[in-house]
Parts: structure tokens; C-alpha cells; sequence
């Protein structure tokens, strides 16, 4: 993805004499992690991924995620970047060797080498998420923590509807939750529909997909959760917009669980 509106972000992001960057696509079950964020006593995607590097390189490698995901969120498409002082294991071979080292509940994809021209978090232009529901009936053994259950689908139509008033560059502080700490409410969403869809699944379910420059704490299941319920209420389109428009977190109706919440990419200048 190749923008010209850079938000001001630095161009580099130096590594220091005697080290290297090397950038990882990850997937996780976020059912077994407290969120990604290195926290006391619990278990996270961050301390986990450390503790491994530094097992394999022997010395401790602060990594650095495009995204801090919530407890229970997982991830398809997360990509890490850490600078380390070891130089004898190709960049290609973290990947594999990590992933002896590792739970099977998290997985490196893929790694590589990176330049300072690239940060996992600061030179990110879009993310995306998609977020799956399944109506009770068809709800079976292996969704425990993974899908969001709702009695009954609803008019994909009307869905459709709340969620074209959210592409555009708007003030999202009705859906941001009262702990994000981001200077600007404000935010570019490129892409949001329903649909039907074989997402992780041998049937059709319902998935919500979202993409934008960057999403504030619990912004994603705050829309979907507030969607959800306008559409039990037969709310027309409209109500989306007023709720976005009014830029007041009091007005938001519900937040919807982690368990369906998936980020499933994230795009970088000129790729």
C-alpha cells in the first residue's frame, strides 16, 4: 500500500550499532492470552514471544507489535518486528526455530529481515479485522471462545447499512472506550460490510470486516456490539450515523466479546 499522507511519522527508526531487525508475521489463540501487552502475572503474546527469542539468542529482545490486541482478541496477521545482537541465525530460520520453542497456541508464519526504514507499529497505513458471528442453532463444540453467539441473524441489508457510515475520516469518540488514551479520536476507515462467508469454518457465517489507518481500545467490538443492537431494535441506517456523530462514549449501546475478534492483516507503505 503506497499513501502519501505519512502522519508526520518519522521516515527512520535507527538500529543501534551491532544489531539487526528482524520483522515476523505471528498468529495466535488470543483465548489463551491476557491481550499482547507484557503485564504482572498473567500470560501475554509479548512476554511469551520474548521469553522464546531469548532462549534461542541468549539475550533478552524487546519486540514491538503492529497493534496491542485485548485479552481473548486473536490474530491471523500480526506482524513484530525486534532488533537483536545475534547475527549467526538467518532471518528466514527465526520462524522455524521459534516455533519449536513455542506453545501451539502461537505460531510465527514467517520472518525476514528489515531496515530502518521499517517499524512494525509506526510505518503500518491500514489494519484490518474481521469479526465472526454465528446464530445459537449453529453454534457447535469448537466456537467456545472463537465466534460471537447471537439468537438469530439479522437483515444483512440493514447491517450493511450501519456499517457504510463508518468509511470515511471521522471523530470516533463514541466508540472508543473510556481508558483509550490516544490523543486524536480521530480515525480513516477504508473498508466495513457484512457478509456470508467460509471464515474458519465449514459453513457460511457472519462476518463483520473493518479496515483503517488505526483503531483506538475496544473501538472495533464497541462498533460491532452497537451494530449488533440496532439491528435486534430494527433501527434504520440512520441511527449509526447519530450515534458516530454525537462523539459521546456515553451514547454507545454495547460492547461485543473478544471472542470473535480477529485481526487478520496489516499493510505497509509500498508493499
Amino acid at each position: 500500500m503506497d499513501r502519501s499522507d505519512n502522519y508526520n511519522r518519522p521516515t527512520r527508526y535507527p538500529i543501534e550499532q551491532g544489531f539487526r531487525r528482524i520483522r515476523m508475521s505471528l498468529m495466535y489463540d488470543g483465548r489463551a492470552f491476557h491481550g499482547w501487552q507484557r503485564q504482572k502475572d498473567v500470560r501475554t503474546v509479548q512476554e511469551t514471544l520474548e521469553e522464546a527469542l531469548q532462549s534461542l539468542t541468549g539475550s533478552h529482545c524487546c519486540v514491538h507489535a503492529s497493534g496491542r490486541t485485548d485479552t481473548g482478541v486473536h490474530a491471523l496477521g500480526q506482524v513484530v518486528h525486534f532488533d537483536t545482537t545475534n547475527l549467526s541465525i538467518p532471518p528466514e530460520a527465526f520462524a522455524i526455530a521459534l516455533n519449536t520453542r513455542l506453545t501451539k497456541d502461537i505460531r510465527v508464519a514467517g520472518s525476514c529481515a528489515a531496515d530502518e526504514t521499517f517499524h512494525a507499529r509506526f510505518t503500518s497505513v491500514a489494519r484490518e479485522y474481521r469479526y465472526v458471528i454465528k446464530e445459537l442453532a449453529r453454534i457447535t463444540p469448537f466456537d467456545e471462545g472463537r465466534v460471537c453467539r447471537i439468537r438469530s441473524y439479522f437483515d444483512l441489508e440493514l447491517l450493511n447499512g450501519y456499517a457504510r457510515s463508518i468509511v470515511g475520516t471521522h471523530d470516533f469518540t463514541t466508540f472508543a472506550s473510556s481508558q483509550d488514551q490516544s490523543v486524536s479520536k480521530i480515525r480513516e476507515v477504508f473498508l466495513s460490510f457484512f457478509s456470508y462467508e467460509y471464515f474458519l469454518s465449514i459453513e457460511k457465517v457472519l462476518v463483520y470486516t473493518v479496515k483503517a489507518n488505526a483503531f483506538m481500545m475496544h473501538q472495533v467490538r464497541s462498533m460491532v456490539g452497537t451494530m449488533l443492537q440496532l439491528a435486534s431494535e430494527s433501527a434504520p441506517p440512520e441511527a449509526m450515523s447519530e450515534l458516530l456523530e454525537a462523539h459521546q462514549r456515553t451514547r454507545v449501546l454495547r460492547t461485543a466479546p473478544a471472542d470473535g475478534l480477529y485481526l487478520t492483516s496489516v499493510e505497509y507503505y509500498n508493499e
